[in-house]
C-alpha cells in the first residue's frame, strides 16, 4: 500500500492527505436540515448528515489528492451510526482509488493490539469465512506500549501489503512534556542526553527494516511529525530516512509549505501533509466564503489547490 500512496503522490503532485474530521458545526445547514427531516435530530441523523457532507467533499477532491485520513473518535461521538458513517466513508473513499489512513491512535498489548489491527487493517474468521472490519489501508499507532503494542500491526502490515503511522512527535502544544523529556544514553562510550522523540524514531525505523515490501524504497512503517515542529521534523527526516512522514498541523494549526521541506527526502518523496478543517470546512473562512453553505464541496477543492501550489512552490525553492 506504501507503494500505491506513492505512485499517487506522483500522479497527483500533490504529497497531501485530507482529513475528514467532520463536526456538525461544519456540516452546512443544508444538509443537516435534510437530514434530520429524514431521521430526527437523532444519532441517525447526525451520522446521515457527515456521511452526506463527506461524500460531498471526496467527491469534489478525490482528483486533487492521493489519500484522506479520517478521524475515528469525530464518528464515535455519534455511536454505532457514527461508526457505520465511518464505514461507509472508507469504502466510498476506496471506490474512488484514494488511500485511506484510518486515524485511530490504536496501541495496546497482547490479543487486543492483535484484534484491533485485524479489525482496522486486516481481517476476521467467523467461521469459516473471513471479514474484513473497517478495511482502512494504514492505521496510526500509538507506541506507548513498545514493541508488544506494535509488533502485532507489523504483522498485518507483512501479510496485507498494509502500513502503520506511528506517533512520534505530534502536533499539539502540550507534546513536549513527555516527547521531549531527555534520556540518558551511552553513544561511543560517552553519556549523552537525548529527546524520547528521536528514541522512539529510532525504533520506528527499526520497525520499518522488518517491514520493507518486496519493491520500493519505503517501508510499510510511517510515522507521524508534527508541522508545528520542523526542526524536529529535519532531525527526524535523518533518523528515519526509509520511514514515510506523516505531517498534521498544515493550515489550521500552523505549518505552511516553507516550513515543510525538511520533512521530504531528496527524491521529493517521504512525506504527506495532512489538512483537516482548513480543508474541510474551507467555506467558514473569510478568503472562501463566496462559496457559502451550498458550495461547501467546491470550497474544500480551492482550498486543496492552494494548498498543492504552497508547497509545490516550497519544494521548488529549497
Amino acid at each position: 500500500m506504501i507503494n500505491k500512496l506513492i505512485a499517487g503522490i506522483r500522479k497527483t503532485n500533490a504529497p497531501i492527505v485530507v482529513g475528514l474530521d467532520p463536526m456538525l458545526k461544519y456540516v452546512p445547514e443544508h444538509i443537516k436540515q435534510k437530514a434530520y427531516a429524514d431521521l430526527g435530530e437523532t444519532l441517525e441523523g447526525a451520522g446521515e448528515a457527515i456521511w452526506q457532507y463527506n461524500k460531498g467533499i471526496v467527491d469534489a477532491i478525490c482528483d486533487l489528492v492521493p489519500a484522506v485520513k479520517p478521524q475515528i473518535a469525530m464518528y464515535e461521538q455519534f455511536g454505532i451510526p457514527g461508526l457505520a458513517a465511518f464505514k461507509r466513508t472508507v469504502d466510498y473513499c476506496r471506490e474512488k482509488g484514494l488511500v485511506v489512513i484510518g486515524d485511530v491512535k490504536r496501541g495496546d498489548i497482547g490479543s487486543t493490539s492483535e484484534a484491533y489491527a485485524a479489525g482496522h487493517l486486516g481481517s476476521v474468521q467467523v467461521g469459516n469465512s473471513m471479514c474484513c472490519g473497517f478495511g482502512e489501508d494504514f492505521a496510526t499507532v500509538n507506541p506507548y506500549l513498545g514493541s508488544d503494542g506494535v509488533k502485532p500491526f507489523l504483522q498485518v502490515c507483512r501479510q496485507e501489503g498494509k502500513g502503520i503511522f506511528v506517533l512520534v512527535k505530534t502536533s499539539n502544544p502540550s507534546s513536549g512534556e513527555l516527547q521531549d523529556r531527555l534520556v540518558k544514553t551511552c553513544a561511543q562510550g560517552a553519556e549523552v542526553f537525548r529527546p524520547i522523540y528521536e528514541l522512539v524514531g529510532e525504533q520506528v525505523a527499526a520497525w520499518g527494516e522488518e517491514c520493507m515490501p518486496e519493491e520500493g524504497e519505503y517501508s510499510y512503517v510511517g510515522a507521524v511529525v508534527g508541522a508545528t515542529y520542523p526542526e524536529q521534523g529535519r532531525i527526524l527526516r535523518r533518523i528515519m530516512p526509509r520511514a514515510f512522514i506523516l505531517v498534521p498541523g498544515y493550515g489550521a494549526q500552523g505549518g505552511r509549505g516553507a516550513d515543510l521541506v525538511h520533512f521530504f527526502n531528496e527524491d521529493g518523496l517521504g512525506a504527506v501533509i495532512n489538512s483537516s478543517r482548513g480543508i474541510i470546512a474551507a467555506y467558514q473562512q473569510e478568503k472562501y466564503a463566496r462559496f457559502g453553505g451550498e458550495g461547501y464541496a467546491d470550497a474544500a477543492r480551492a482550498a486543496v489547490l492552494e494548498m498543492r501550489e504552497d508547497i509545490a512552490s516550497a519544494l521548488e525553492r529549497r
